[in-house]
């Protein structure tokens, strides 16, 4: 695996570029880290996928922006595009979850001569600024008070199955411990959800790439409504959907089958992997 730095707008991303073929840039959610879109797989570069993920600044192994307004989806867009030109690469798939996906949907409508397909994973809001910014003001004093387990302890019970929770909180507390700069991550989470990835759902109308979307049952993801993925795919033209079954554990968290799904998707949207050309 090849660890990169790209440096740029006052922050130093770092990342890794590993396999042959097509690329990909994977692009992780709101306070997760590269590892976490498809759950440490190595599926895609084996079935001959060249993938490249990097953590979002401020998160991971990533430099804070400059300031605590930084974290703008302008700015992540931007880190996107700087990324694919630090590795020489003119065309990808974007593969994004939750926050990725909109960071993946602001790139393929601002910069699409760079996007060759689109996978976005458990989208979760329409583009605008949420709703409810103090929620996000919460999450951020109880990572900065707390650490791993304040942000836990405000993140609180969203309605899920006992057993269930306490994955969530399990999974919540190991992502969390992975950041270098957890200050920084609180920065993120006030400022990123106050701003706008696109123009509301319609400008979603605007994306020409073939594109996936993979919603998430609220039964065990209420933080990405199966209705935001749905109107994602109902406005995309084009778009394919797919979801788990409903006895069935979100695909979106089970990083194997989710390659799979992935990888059947850009083969079939022209992105041949390098092991069957």
């Amino acid at each position: 695996m090849s660890a990169f730095e790209v440096a740029g707008d006052g922050v130093i991303l770092r990342g890794d570029d590993d396999g042959d073929g097509p690329a990909i840039l994977m692009l992780h959610g709101l306070s997760a880290t590269r590892r976490y879109v498809v759950h440490g797989s190595t599926a895609l570069e084996r079935d001959g996928y060249r993938v490249i993920a990097y953590d979002s600044r401020g998160h991971g192994e990533s430099s804070p922006a400059p300031s605590a307004d930084d974290y703008r989806y302008d700015q992540l867009a931007a880190d996107a595009v700087r990324v694919l030109d630090d590795r020489g690469v003119h065309r990808a798939a974007l593969v994004g979850m939750s926050m990725g996906s909109a960071v993946a949907a602001a790139v393929a409508l601002g910069h699409p001569e760079r996007v060759q397909a689109l996978v976005a994973i458990t989208p979760a809001h329409l583009g605008t600024p949420t709703a409810d910014p103090a929620r996000w003001d919460r999450l951020a004093a109880g990572l900065e008070d707390g650490g791993p387990d304040g942000f836990v302890h405000a993140y609180g019970d969203p309605g899920v199955d006992p057993a269930s929770l306490d994955l969530i909180r399990t999974v919540m507390r190991q992502r969390l411990a992975r950041h270098a700069q957890p200050q920084a991550v609180a920065a993120a989470l006030r400022a990123t959800p106050r701003g706008a990835a696109f123009a509301g759902d319609q400008a979603l109308a605007g994306i020409a790439c073939p594109t996936l979307v993979i919603g998430s049952r609220d039964r065990l993801d209420p933080e990405h409504p199966l209705r935001i993925a749905e109107r994602w795919a109902e406005v995309i033209p084009g778009a394919e959907f797919t979801v788990e079954d409903d006895a069935e554990s979100p695909l979106a968290w089970r990083g194997g089958t989710l390659s799979r799904v992935i990888a059947g998707f850009l083969a079939g949207a022209g992105m041949t992997p390098r092991a069957t050309r």
